[in-house]
């Protein structure tokens, strides 16, 4: 890992970038569409060379990280294609990783080596001002190699670099990837998006007066739309699935809260220990 290209200036791109600043024999190239964005990257230090042209800046990298939304990938992808060598790492950061993996293991194979990654570290908040040079210390960052179209190689590579970040590594299936992040990430997300419009349209008066307890629930919901947008669409049928489950919970609470209070009391308390007991070890894990 000598000279790192990183396309897409925003809070992961910048991130990886800072990140890498402990390792002064690593050069760290940005790739953005907005120069006064590359010009700020610049500005700090954050990087040896920024460009909006994709191919200069992937000129002689050999890693290339994507941190652009999974629907810009291939196109840029594409426009990259002849400045990279098929010793070349890529991988991204994308949250979906069937449609990444599906889309980009026939583009670049034999032209690069490609391993879809994920670091499961981010915020509600976006864009290059909000880059922490730590936000992937002690982070899982689960790798999606296909045994079919994956080189060992690649999987290698890309475990030193995350790991070089602080990351802790998982592999799993693109599949099974989509249906844990539908779980723990995606169905959340919507959740926390139903519960803001659910009080805005009931009793909005009642945000005068939430505390830290509805702002920690609803944190995730000051996401990026249009980034969320993208990732619930790409990942429709696990999230449709998850949230399905989670109506199911709901319309059992609702049950018990419709029968008469002695016999919910106990049913109520199992629901509601089982999910502390959970969560508390999460926690701790």
């Amino acid at each position: 890992m000598k000279r790192v290209a990183i396309l897409g200036p925003g809070l992961l791109g910048g991130s990886i970038a800072l990140g890498l600043a402990q390792y002064p024999e690593v050069e760290v190239r940005l790739w953005g569409r907005r120069p006064e964005v590359l010009q700020e990257a610049s500005a700090l230090g954050m990087v040896s060379f920024a460009s909006t042209n994709v191919r200069e800046v992937v000129a002689g990298s050999d890693t290339v990280v994507l941190c652009v939304p999974v629907g810009v990938m291939p196109e840029l992808v594409l426009e990259a294609l002849p400045a990279m060598s098929p010793q070349t790492l890529v991988t991204d950061v994308g949250s979906v990783k069937q449609l990444v993996v599906e889309t980009l293991a026939p583009m670049l194979d034999g032209r690069a080596l490609f391993v879809g990654s994920h670091p499961m570290a981010g915020s509600e908040k976006a864009g290059l001002a909000a880059a922490k040079p730590d936000l992937f210390q002690r982070a899982v960052c689960i790798l999606t190699p296909e045994e079919a179209l994956t080189p060992a190689e690649a999987t290698d590579r890309a475990t030193i670099f995350w790991e070089a970040l602080g990351c802790r590594i998982r592999q799993l299936s693109p599949l099974l990837h989509d249906q844990v992040c539908a779980q723990i990430s995606h169905v959340p997300h919507v959740a926390a998006a139903a519960l803001v419009n659910m009080v805005s349209e009931i009793l909005p008066e009642a945000f005068d007066f939430s505390g830290s307890g509805f702002r920690d629930t609803t944190r995730v919901a000051g996401g990026l739309p249009a980034m969320w947008s993208e990732i619930l669409l790409s990942n429709r049928h696990a999230v449709s699935g998850g949230l399905r489950g989670l109506i199911g919970q709901l319309e059992a609470v609702i049950h018990l809260l419709e029968q008469k209070e002695g016999s919910a009391v106990a049913a109520l308390d199992s629901f509601l220990s089982a999910a502390k007991d959970r969560r508390d070890r999460l926690r701790l894990s």
